[in-house]
This record gives C-alpha cells, structure tokens and sequence, in this order.
C-alpha cells in the first residue's frame, strides 16, 4: 500500500557542488585532506545544498520524546516516570542537552510524541500521538496509521525549521525503554540474533542485558515483522520517537537541510528512513559511534563514518550537538583559511 513516504521527492546530490566544495579545501595551505571526516561532512553538506557557500548560523536540536509499552517487562532500570522528568528539564532548559546546547549555540526544541503523562508546560512542543506505544512483546507497538502520523510529524518539523532559518538539524530522543525497541527494529532489519545486538541501554547488568534480550525476541516472534518492509518493523517493534525521526530524516533529503545522526535510536530511525527511501542519505550526517552493538553495523550498511569516537551514550541528541563546534572549526577554516597562492606555496598535487 503506498503512502506519502513513497510519493516524496527527494533531489539527488549537486556532485558540482561538491567538487567546488571539494576544490575549496585542496586549495587551503594545508595538507590535502587532512581534517579527514570534518572535510568530508563540509562537501556533503555542499552536495545536499547545491551551494559550496555553507551556512551552520542557525541550528536546532529536536528532541523527540515518547514512552514506550514495553517498560512493563522490566527492560530498564528507569521507570517510565523518568522520561516525563527528563523531558520537564529539557523544556525548563536545565537537562544536559540544553547545557551542550549552550555552549555550542544550538536552539533546544523538545517534542511530546506520546509520553505516557502530558506535560504542562509552554516549553514543550505537543505532537502527540498516543498516550505511549503497547508493549510489543504482546502485539503490535502501533498502528500503521500511527506510525505513518509519526513519520509525517518529523517531516513536517523539518519544513517548519527550514522555513524558520535553520540550516542544520541534530536529532535526539528521550524515551526510556527505546534501547529496547531500537535494538528489536535492528535485529528484525539485519536478521541478527538479539543476544548479538542487545546492549546496556541506560545501564543495565549483564542479567539485565540477557533479559532484555529475551523480551525482543519475544516481540519479534509475536509481532512476525516483514524485514523487506520497513513501515512494517517500525510499526510493530519501534516507537513513536523513532517514527518521527524517521521523518526527519526524509524532511532533510527533501528539504535539502542536513540532519545530524545522534546515538543508536537515532541510528536506527535513519536506518529505516533508508530502508524506504535509500536516496535520502543524501542529508544524513553520522555525530559519534554509540557504544550499543548494532549502532556500527547499521552505519555501516549506510556506508557513514561517524565523526567522534568517544563511548558516548548519553541520548537527547548530545552526540549530535558535540559535532556541531568541530563543524564550526572545520567551516572557519573552510571559509577564512589562507591558501597555498596566498602564502607562496606551491600547492599540492591531487589524483583526479
């Protein structure tokens, strides 16, 4: 059954744009190529825009948050409650994303997607769909219509920050139990036993990983998802947070806006984004390598590098925010640097 997903428009990568990007930074007095990834990301971000002329000024982090069914299985160490305290601080301006926020000059936009309890307070933004997703180890997370609600929220944030000004877009989440459900919507995806790709999540002990493990298989022989259709596997195994990052990163490859890569939900959501419209990588931008097991696998399957390799795991969309302030040096460089004519020397030659 077709949806809008399919009848979206997504423009290929402007590879003359790239290569004038790409010729900017060889012109440099410096070694070719060596700020590595961050050279990297300047000329995709070229690519995605059309433009060599990159603008970072204003960006945004959208964090996404959404509870999840399956807490009742006792996957985390963390009750529900603490997405609703999580979230409260975000909109009060005091969690750790808005101090990451603070210094690298990033707008904070918190999003209810469903928590299980509405917060009342002007700092949040309403999405909601659901009071919470159902526990998937027993049936389907959603509905196909409310993932597709999902996906279309995301989607439409992103026009809406495009058309506000901002020009580049980090993605973070706050869900307790979505290690769970994003390690099930891998598993599904790669076909990979949970017992590989479950990880800690928050901080779970090994006994606590193993039942983890246990819960998603659970969910997957429940649920039977179609691994070819990725609608379905976030429908049935993912969450609310998920689908409308799924959104996002649809918004960017539309919209032609770079969408910044969190951590391993957020991994996953571009995962899936891809899995239905390949082409859309085109805005994707890897932060850091999380430390959960199949964040690195499904990266790879999009042919990413991530940036920072530090064991981040925090979530909220801090992995994303940290990459922001090495792009800023890169682009300074980019932008102001001298080049070899300017300071006499001969430049460098480059394989064609």
């Amino acid at each position: 059954m077709e949806s809008f997903v399919d009848q979206l428009r997504i423009p290929v990568a402007d590879e003359a744009a790239a290569r004038r990007a790409r010729n900017r930074w060889n012109s440099i007095a410096k070694p070719v190529g060596s700020l590595g990834a961050l050279e990297d990301a300047i000329v995709r971000i070229a690519a995605l825009t059309g433009d060599e002329h990159v603008d970072l000024s204003r960006r945004c982090v959208v964090v996404l948050c959404a509870d999840n069914g399956v807490v009742a299985q006792g996957v985390s160490q963390s009750g529900a409650d603490v997405t609703l305290l999580i979230a409260r601080n975000a909109a009060r301006g005091i969690s750790s994303i808005n101090k990451l926020c603070e210094t690298a000059r990033v707008d904070c936009i918190p999003v209810d997607m469903g928590m299980f309890e509405r917060l009342p307070d002007r700092g949040i933004r309403d999405c909601r769909i659901a009071a919470g997703t159902a526990d998937m180890s027993c049936r389907p997370a959603m509905t196909r219509d409310q993932a597709l609600a999902g996906i279309r929220t995301g989607f439409e944030l992103v026009g809406e920050l495009v058309r506000s000004g901002h020009r580049i877009v980090a993605t973070g989440e706050m869900g307790i139990g979505n290690t769970t459900t994003s390690t099930a919507m891998a598993c599904a995806f790669t076909g990979l036993d949970p017992s590989e790709l479950t990880g800690p999540g928050a901080g779970l002990p090994t006994e606590g990983v193993r039942h983890k493990a246990e819960v998603i298989r659970q969910a997957i022989a429940v649920n039977e998802p179609d691994p070819s259709n990725p609608l379905d596997v976030l429908s049935k195994l993912g969450g609310f947070d998920i689908a409308a990052m799924c959104g996002m990163f649809l918004g960017g490859a539309v919209h032609r806006v770079p969408i910044v890569i969190d951590g391993f939900i957020s991994t996953v959501a571009a995962y899936c984004a891809w899995r239905m419209r390949p082409e859309s990588n085109v805005a994707f931008l890897a932060s850091h390598l999380s430390a959960e097991p199949a964040a690195g696998i499904l990266l790879e399957r999009m042919g990413l590098s991530p940036v920072i390799h530090a064991g981040m795991r925090l979530g909220e969309g801090t992995g994303a925010v940290c990459l922001l302030p090495l792009l800023d040096m890169a682009l300074n460089l980019y932008t102001t640097g001298p080049t070899f004519a300017d300071c006499g020397i001969t430049s460098y030659k480059v394989d064609a």
